[in-house]
């Protein structure tokens, strides 16, 4: 029998089956040997095959589909394991705030380095825009700018007043589309407005560290009324890059990726080499420095922090 990995919670999972039951599913002891370096075998968005357990009204997941895509993280305990967000998306959306909480440059960077380096298409919503003052839409302004014109779509919105959902709805339909952030940047509450009903646990910024509480303790797949998929998953705070080679790194960047061809060398690092191509765009005004702190930062390997 097969089906749809909907949600996660650790060592069970919940199958909706191709005749609409959904079924609390383990993994089989095989997993157990396949030699995979995640912390979960399993992600939600994954095809699987499974086996009924008549007796119990359970089953085991016995195959794997093969994926074509995923969104993965760096286990911030296990550095040399990963943990798979979700998997077979369309595309993933990016929750962002500049304030309570702040996200910053460099976690975005990272995000879409990841995206990048697995196939996912990546959009930014800047969310809570009910709370931004004149200066604060000024950021808003150049944070977009930044994003825009390294080819990232970016959507501003506000999840309490509802402004601009119209526009969100429209990018989910008919899509599987991953939604990911930092803890309290409004995700759960955005969820909850796109689909009233669901009615998601949502939670306060915690004073003392102006971080979010973490609502979302596992990841959940919601089918739309409007049709397509939406996985909602824990909150982020740290999101460390996992599996990229540096001499890949620089494809990861559009704007970067874009140039490569144009350096004198053919293995340039674009960090101090003469005739790159990247450094001269740099120089030039053509890329933005804050993206190019971010690629130094995680070809430097100081990629962990949010």
């Amino acid at each position: 029998m097969q089906g749809l990995v909907i949600k996660s919670t650790g060592s069970w999972y919940e199958v909706l089956t191709d005749n609409g039951r959904t079924i609390n599913c383990r993994i089989k002891g095989k997993f157990r040997t396949l030699g995979i370096k995640t912390t979960n075998p399993v992600a939600v968005g994954d095809h699987v095959d499974i086996e009924l357990e008549p007796d119990l009204g359970t089953g085991l997941i016995s195959y794997l589909h093969p994926r074509k895509n995923y969104i993965i993280r760096k286990s911030v305990n296990l550095s040399k394991q990963a943990q798979i967000l979700a998997a077979n998306l369309d595309q993933t959306f990016l929750i962002v705030t500049l304030a309570s909480p702040r996200t910053s440059l460099g976690f975005i960077d990272r995000f879409l380095v990841t995206a990048e380096a697995y196939h996912v298409p990546a959009k930014l919503i800047f969310n809570k825009l009910d709370l931004f003052s004149d200066e604060g839409l000024d950021v808003l302004t150049e944070y977009q700018a930044i994003y825009e014109k390294a080819g990232y779509p970016c959507y501003s919105v506000s999840a309490t007043e509802q402004t601009n959902l119209d526009q969100v709805r429209e990018l989910l339909k008919d899509q599987v589309t991953l939604v990911s952030g930092h803890s309290g940047v409004g995700k759960s509450t955005l969820i909850n407005a796109l689909l009233p009903g669901f009615q998601l646990k949502t939670g306060d910024i915690s004073d003392w560290s102006d971080k979010g509480k973490h609502t979302t303790t596992f990841a959940e797949m919601f089918k739309l009324p409007f049709g397509g998929y939406l996985i909602d998953t824990p909150g982020i705070r740290e999101l460390g890059i996992f599996d990229i080679e540096k001499q890949d790194l620089g494809r990861l960047f559009p704007e970067i990726r874009g140039l490569m061809s144009n350096c004198k060398f053919h293995n340039c690092r674009h960090i101090n080499e003469p005739g790159c191509a990247v450094l001269k765009a740099l120089e030039n005004g053509e890329i933005e420095p804050s993206r190019y702190d971010s690629y130094l930062s995680i070809y430097h390997n100081n990629d962990t922090r949010a």
